[in-house]
């Protein structure tokens, strides 16, 4: 349908015609219903049946499969997770933190291996991540990061002369993944509906816009989109990330670039920016800058801001002047979720049968991957090494009512603006940075 394909560069390209599948028919009973056809809901659908392939497994989505940030993001798949090891070994022990990091380190082989069992072309390389320090801030930002990994022995980051590589990253087509997924839950015999609202959920069942679906298990897995939702209203926050894409380039310009097939990539400044080498030699690049809506409203049009897409045009230039006169043929947005404390989670209560996952902060396109086997394992009773990582039963605190959640974002993000031009100016670490940082997740 052209309303999706509209969606972003990914939904343009992706080999899928995109018409909704059928919608809820009526009351239903299934074993497990999954609120969300994104990554999340789609990936704990695949496993549950990979592992019981007589339950019966119905998702819920209220637009199509992969429309909101499963569709769109930037396509690293990767092994970040919200919260660093420093900061997870401080909550949770150090055991704890590296069994977590193993853990996301694995995902990114594990989406692959998948992807190439089930026979969904995602463009999938693993081809790693470079971080550029452009200024002597950022360098020293380097330097603390690969001191941190050397430290806790897991991450094999390499320094270079003016980056770091990380080889834990694989480049995908997202709308491609989260398609293909959708198509390999119904040959396992799950059933996707589209263009069902959910309205409401409780233990037992869910109240949708087309009918009830009683179940023995419900997963919530909404995550930006939480927001919009009378019981997750204010545990998730709705952060818009936006994107450009450019014309596809010349071999010639990216070996003077020096950005290889599979390879993503992006700097130590505060205010996120990420890019990749799309499959057809584009930059698909992306950022954060755009504003936080009042109570966490989530709307196309928050989907488009000029000013965001001319900075971000503007940073791709900065990065890479060999690109400076490429045209950018795509632009969209969306939005993210973000919880209080900057730490994704996972949880299932064997007694309401009700469960989650989410906050991914936008590290979501392997995060999902390790939620759904979680809570696969969580729904079927399987004790497992996934089952005891540190963000199974983790409860973030709710946002601040309005306006202090509109004040404090806002702020924040403006602080984390003027700390990039502060240290670019100054080659010191900026002071707003450090007051800031615990609030924005730096």
């Amino acid at each position: 349908m052209t309303q999706y394909r509209e969606l972003s560069f990914w939904h343009e390209t992706v080999p899928d015609e995109l018409d909704p599948r059928a919608a809820l028919g009526g009351d239903i009973r299934v074993d497990v219903a999954i609120i969300g056809g994104g990554l999340t809901g789609l990936w704990t659908a695949y496993y549950l049946l990979a592992h019981s392939p007589g339950l019966s497994v119905a998702v819920l989505e209220k637009e199509i499969a992969g429309f909101g940030a499963s569709g769109r993001n930037g396509g690293w798949c990767s092994a970040l997770f919200p919260r660093s090891t420093a900061s997870l070994a401080e909550a949770h022990g150090l055991d704890a933190a590296l069994a977590m990091r193993r853990a996301m380190i694995g995902t990114v082989d594990e989406v692959g291996r998948v992807a190439s069992e089930e026979g969904i072309d995602c463009d999938f390389v693993k081809g790693g991540t470079v971080a550029f320090a452009r200024t002597p801030v950022q360098a020293r930002a380097a330097d603390a990061e690969v001191a941190e990994a050397a430290h806790f022995g897991i991450d094999p980051l390499e320094r270079r002369t003016a980056s770091v590589f990380d080889p834990n990253c694989a480049r995908v087509h997202p709308a491609k993944l989260v398609r293909g997924l959708a198509r390999a839950v119904e040959r396992r015999g799950g059933t996707v509906y589209e263009q069902t609202e959910v309205l409401d959920w409780e233990a037992g069942s869910v109240r949708t816009a087309r009918g009830t679906v009683s179940a023995t298990s419900v997963i919530v897995a909404t995550e930006g989109y939480s927001a919009t939702l009378p019981k997750t209203r204010r545990g998730i926050l709705p952060l818009y990330s936006l994107m450009i894409a450019t014309e596809p380039l010349p071999e010639s310009t990216w070996t003077d670039i020096g950005i290889e097939h599979g390879q993503t990539f992006t700097d130590y400044r505060h205010l996120l920016v990420y890019g990749q080498r799309t499959a057809d030699n584009r930059f698909a690049f992306g950022g954060r800058g755009a504003r936080y809506h009042w109570g966490s409203a989530i709307r196309p049009d928050y989907d488009h801001v000029p000013r965001v897409f001319e900075h971000l045009r503007t940073a791709l230039a900065e990065l890479f002047p060999e690109a400076r006169d490429a045209a950018v043929t795509h632009r969209w947005g969306g939005p993210l979720g973000v919880p209080r404390d900057w730490h994704a989670s996972v949880r299932y209560d064997p007694h309401s049968g009700i469960g989650s996952a989410g906050g991914y902060v936008g590290d979501g396109l392997s995060t999902t991957n390790l939620a759904g086997r979680t809570l696969a394992d969580l729904v079927l009773g399987t004790r497992s090494e996934l089952t005891t990582l540190p963000w199974v039963g983790h409860h973030s605190p709710d946002w601040e009512p309005e306006p202090l959640r509109f004040v404090g974002t806002n702020l924040g993000m403006l602080a984390m603006e003027a700390a990039d031009v502060e240290e670019r100016v100054t080659s010191r670490a900026s002071i707003a940075a450090r007051v800031m940082g615990p609030l924005t997740g730096h």
